[in-house]
């Protein structure tokens, strides 16, 4: 029996997206599930384990989930602090904006922030004035303030990998057509087949893995004994984070009736989320055990989406 995970998580792009589009927005779980971010595993830099596919990262998969939604958005990004701070006062005096990835650590409202951690985050900008800014942060702080200064400091993001140029925004969302939630799914499948399949035109660090070989290497690294840091990551965010989007995933492939595909993400969830009490007891052996029954998975997911291929839709089913 699945029984679809509602509570809380760090879905922080699919929540901001959510309360950008309003009325019209689909729930976050099936943001998430549009973004991409279910289908794989990644060893970024044969070094950083996460549970999404390789070469994706939130920018990506924003960008693919407002497309598959029927919307489209100005975005921005680079420049001096200053700069990027006056386009996003402009910008708020005509709606919120998406704004990130910021930096996490240097949140002064979050408990225990002010050092860079390269933890990345997104927020919904409500308003700038000369000294403030004020986010609803989907981590739990509605309307909640920061100094200009500080907001500028975590929006430049430094310590995050995949950033390539600072203060990224995204605002001006307009639908470019009505999308149901169904169809938003259903265009989305090809793309997820892509993932499982491993992509080749996305930019990834040397040395990195996808899919079952990431789940292999990573209970070699555990075994060998896991980075603290990867450790701690894992136990706070990737752990999670990996379990709910894979649950969100069966609950939406079930959804458009392709329940053999949904059977295998709910094995991936139950995999992945219990990972988390070996993780935080130090059981290292369950804990690679755990790793090595989830490698197989992503080509049995791959497999059984192609076997449900006519719920794709129309040319360029990928095969």
């Amino acid at each position: 029996m699945s029984v679809t995970y509602v509570g809380s998580g760090p879905y922080c792009y699919a929540n901001s997206l959510a309360m950008l589009l309003g009325d019209e927005a689909p729930p976050p779980a099936v943001i998430e599930v549009l973004t991409g971010s279910p289908y794989g595993m990644e060893l970024i830099g044969g070094r950083l384990p996460l549970f999404d596919p390789f070469g994706w990262d939130p920018g990506i998969g924003l960008d693919a989930a407002i497309g598959l939604l029927g919307w489209e958005c100005e975005s921005v990004d680079g420049g001096t602090a200053a700069a990027a701070i006056d386009r996003l006062r402009r910008a708020c005096q005509d709606g919120p904006v998406l704004a990130g990835p910021l930096e996490l650590g240097l949140l002064p409202y979050q408990p225990g922030s002010g050092k860079a951690i390269g933890a990345d985050h997104y927020v919904v900008v409500l308003e700038v004035d000369d000294g403030t800014v004020l986010v609803h942060d989907p981590e739990g702080y509605p309307y909640a303030t920061l100094p200009v200064d500080a907001f500028a400091e975590a929006w430049r993001g430094e310590l995050i990998s995949y950033l390539r140029r600072p203060f990224r925004m995204r605002y001006g969302f307009t639908r470019r057509e009505p999308v149901t939630p169904e169809e938003a799914l259903r265009r989305s499948l090809p793309a997820g087949l892509a993932w499982l399949a491993g992509r080749t035109d996305v930019e990834v660090p040397p040395g990195t893995l996808g899919q079952g070989e990431a789940a292999e290497r990573t209970a070699r690294l555990v075994e060998e004994g896991l980075d603290p840091e990867v450790r701690m990551l894992w136990q706070e965010f990737a752990v999670r984070v990996g379990a709910r989007r894979l649950n969100d995933l069966a609950a939406c492939l079930s959804s458009l009736g392709l329940d053999a595909g949904a059977a295998v993400a709910v094995e991936q969830a139950r995999i992945v989320g219990g990972l988390q009490g070996p993780l935080v007891s130090g059981d290292d052996v369950a804990l690679a055990a755990g790793l090595r029954r989830l490698a197989p998975t992503y080509e049995r997911l791959r497999a059984a989406l192609i076997a449900g291929g006519r719920a794709f839709p129309g040319p360029g089913t990928p095969s």
